[in-house]
């Protein structure tokens, strides 16, 4: 745990949180600053920074529990569908350095889901960019032992 932490806190019982679950490894609790109605997070009781530090059991375990918050979050809430959605780094919006999964029920009906997407996904990015990427994405992979 980390003294610092605003999760290592709520985690410990020492920061006020809505907590829906918890077990041995993880805690799931309500988002202050929900993008939809039932917007949850969950993470690891143990403190790790970030996806890129997490060890491989924590983060089976909180990716097991936020599959079953959200879908008891889906079923009690009527949403339509669920995002699940990690922050890894500043530049990709992480504001807390504690690894978490937000569990965002989604909606049609807006007045319920304040979320929208920061790219449009309908625009088809170019092949032979996307081709090179991958071939070197796939090649840092081949050179590393499996985890």
């Amino acid at each position: 745990m980390s003294d610092q932490c605003v999760f290592c806190g709520i985690v410990a019982g020492d920061v006020p949180s809505v907590k829906v679950a918890e077990d041995a490894a993880t805690c799931a609790f309500m988002d202050i600053n929900p993008a939809s109605d039932g917007h949850l997070l969950v993470v690891p009781k143990r403190h790790s920074k970030d996806l890129f530090e997490i060890p491989a059991d924590d983060l089976a375990a909180v990716t097991l529990a936020a599959q079953r918050v959200a879908k008891a979050a889906a079923d009690v809430l009527g949403a339509d569908g669920v995002n699940l959605l990690n922050c890894c780094g500043a530049a990709a919006w992480q504001s807390v350095f504690h690894f978490h999964l937000h569990v965002i029920p989604r909606y049609a009906d807006k007045a319920k889901d304040r979320l929208v997407l920061p790219w449009r996904p309908e625009v088809p990015g170019d092949p032979d960019t996307i081709a090179a990427l991958g071939g070197r994405i796939s090649g840092a992979l081949a050179s590393q032992p499996e985890s």
